[in-house]
């Protein structure tokens, strides 16, 4: 059964991806966030139960610059056609965050989280949260895993996932991916629960911006090989 352990503990986990128009989170802006919350049936079942895809125009006068355009295939006339307002995004995002009825409990999950969530941070101010959020990083998890590269792309390809998902650089594309590779990597070995709120960095770099309240962060040299349990980050930041 997918996410068995998590779900025990979580009403909700919510794989989420950003594109946005740089990296700082203080200097750019995120211009498409997509996500899904996916919840167990009384069946034992995974189900989407909610899911987003939105542009967020640019501020007036501001235009993408051609490498992120090449990257992300997202133009200057998709977000003055089909972007809307940060505003409306942060919130239709709370939303889906939140829920209905009475699940209080949900997992952000996303592929190098770090990074999304200092972007998606940035647009939530303002939104108060009424429900508990931990965190998960599939970046970290892959690294144990398996040999470098750890980008989303080569997660699908060592999991033999080509013909199910679809990796395009687009943010809905790739959370329908990293959730296929989630299950695939609980499927491979039972400990994802382990890896909440613990992030892994490149000792080479260290942290990337701005350390998130409740995270662990510990270094994470590459491997060539899965490392057995008792050598998996968790252990190791223990």
């Amino acid at each position: 059964m997918n996410f068995e352990k998590i779900l025990d503990d979580f009403d909700a986990i919510v794989f989420f991806d950003t594109e946005t128009s740089g990296l700082e989170p203080l200097e750019h802006q995120i211009i498409e966030l997509a996500a899904i919350r996916v919840v167990r049936t009384q069946t034992g079942a995974l189900r989407i139960e909610d899911k987003m895809d939105d542009f967020i125009r640019l501020p007036e006068g501001e235009q993408l610059r051609p490498e992120i355009t090449e990257l992300t295939h997202i133009t200057d006339a998709m977000l003055q056609e089909e972007g809307k307002e940060p505003a409306e995004v942060a919130a239709r995002f709370h939303q889906l965050i939140e829920g209905t009825g009475t699940k209080r409990r949900v997992l952000l999950a996303a592929h190098n989280a770090q990074f999304d969530l200092l972007f998606t941070r940035q647009l939530l101010k303002g939104h108060r949260l009424g429900v508990e959020l931990k965190f998960l990083d599939t970046l970290t998890v892959y690294k144990d895993r398996a040999a470098y590269p750890h980008k989303l792309e080569a997660a699908i390809k060592h999991y033999k996932l080509e013909s199910k998902v679809q990796n395009s650089h687009r943010a809905i594309d790739d959370v329908c991916a990293l959730l296929e590779v989630t299950k695939a990597m609980d499927e491979e070995r039972a400990d994802i629960h382990t890896y909440i709120n613990v992030f892994g960095y490149n000792p080479k770099y260290g942290i990337s911006g701005e350390k998130i309240a409740g995270i662990t962060y510990h270094a994470q040299d590459f491997t060539k090989f899965k490392r057995p349990e008792r050598l998996t980050l968790p252990a190791l930041a223990k």
